[in-house]
């Protein structure tokens, strides 16, 4: 046999003397065989169906939305190696029964918030807000470049799951009433939908929260099981009918401030997966993650107008009010942390970033907003 010099090995590459295959043995079966691993996404053909759980109601704008573009992204960017099929709230499971299905197996991955997860661990609410704490910029900056995310994986991984940051839906609106909010006293007895360290801070004020899945509230709040209810913001509360059945609508979200949407994937078959086709989902995630908070903020820009048209009586907080529930959150948040050593690793991690964060944003952000206020 001729002996393959450098020279005739791409001259014979280029004449289709020498096919792809012998050239890639001829590169050294040892290290072919080190790098199978890394390779095997685009050696290997083989086609994976995956399903994918929600929390939020079938076809849900935006939040529901978002993990169909998911998939959809996922397939175009594997070569429809990759397909997910999208199940929302109560198609597959019920909507707060998505994190047991995951980890148990009866789906792949899920769309959902980790503040529903507060049962599992009283950490994963961190991951998705804190009230009065950082806005959507300054999450997505602590998640994603400040440590956030290597203490969330850490988390996930106790229940064989891993998580990526799947959307945020900026600062909220303080919800609807149907009673006005003068005092902290209008607090008392007043059943909300108010999930996360919202509630437990609602519940300190005399409230009575009530944690009900998206598709629920619209009903709860006709029945009465709820008085008041809170959701995300104008295009979501006006298009779920809201302002129909409440009488006023305040603000401002004080309890979510910039609330993170998370994936998360059943670690097992998720590191079963060729090494390229877990990028493609890592990259479909970020892009989620980017889509949504810009959706939100164009949405609710367009339905703010058109409330006002419909005569929505829009009310604020009385700053006496909300320094009190600031007052609650900190005493909550210090329980918390005592009792449970992981949560205040997180919470450190948190408040560190945050303090960074808040001195930049003085600086810059508060200070462009009151000049134009003042203008």
């Amino acid at each position: 046999m001729k002996k393959i010099t450098r020279k005739n090995f791409f001259k014979g590459l280029a004449l289709g003397t020498i096919s792809l295959p012998f050239a890639i043995r001829g590169c050294g079966s040892d290290n072919f065989a080190q790098n199978k691993s890394s390779t095997s996404g685009i050696l290997n053909s083989k086609k994976y169906q995956w399903k994918c759980v929600t929390t939020w109601p079938p076809n849900f704008p935006v939040l529901g939305e978002g993990a169909i573009l998911f998939s959809k992204w996922v397939k175009e960017m594997s070569g429809g190696r990759m397909e997910i099929k999208v199940f929302g709230g109560g198609e597959l499971v019920p909507s707060l029964e998505a994190f047991d299905a995951v980890q148990s197996g009866a789906a792949d991955m899920a769309h959902g918030c980790a503040y529903y997860w507060a049962g599992k661990s009283k950490a994963a609410q961190f991951f998705a807000t804190v009230p009065f704490g950082m806005n959507a910029q300054q999450m997505n900056a602590w998640i994603i470049n400040g440590g956030g995310l290597e203490l969330w994986e850490e988390l996930y991984a106790n229940f064989g799951l891993i998580p990526m940051p799947g959307g945020n839906t900026g600062v909220q609106m303080g919800g609807w009433f149907n009673r006005e909010i003068n005092s902290l006293a209008d607090f008392k007895g007043l059943k909300m939908r108010m999930p996360g360290l919202g509630g437990k801070v609602l519940e300190r004020a005399g409230g009575a929260p009530v944690l009900l899945a998206g598709g629920e509230i619209y009903t709860g709040l006709e029945r009465g099981i709820i008085d008041a209810t809170e959701w995300i913001g104008p295009f979501h509360d006006s298009s779920m009918g809201f302002h129909e059945i409440a009488k006023y609508y305040y603000s401002p979200g004080w309890h979510e401030p910039g609330t993170m949407l998370e994936f998360f994937f059943n670690k097992e078959r998720f590191e079963e997966l060729p090494e390229d086709l877990q990028a493609i989902m890592r990259t479909a995630a970020m892009r989620v993650n980017h889509w949504m908070l810009l959706e939100f903020e164009q949405k609710n820009a367009e339905y703010l107008s058109k409330l006002t048209e419909l005569g929505v009586d829009i009310r604020y907080f009385p700053q006496e009010v909300l320094a009190e529930l600031k007052l609650y959150t900190e005493t909550i948040i210090e329980e918390l942390t005592t009792e449970d050593p992981f949560t205040k690793k997180v919470y450190d991690s948190y408040l560190a970033f945050r303090k960074k964060a808040s001195a930049w944003s003085e600086l810059t952000e508060k200070v462009f907003y009151n000049s134009l206020q003042n203008s």
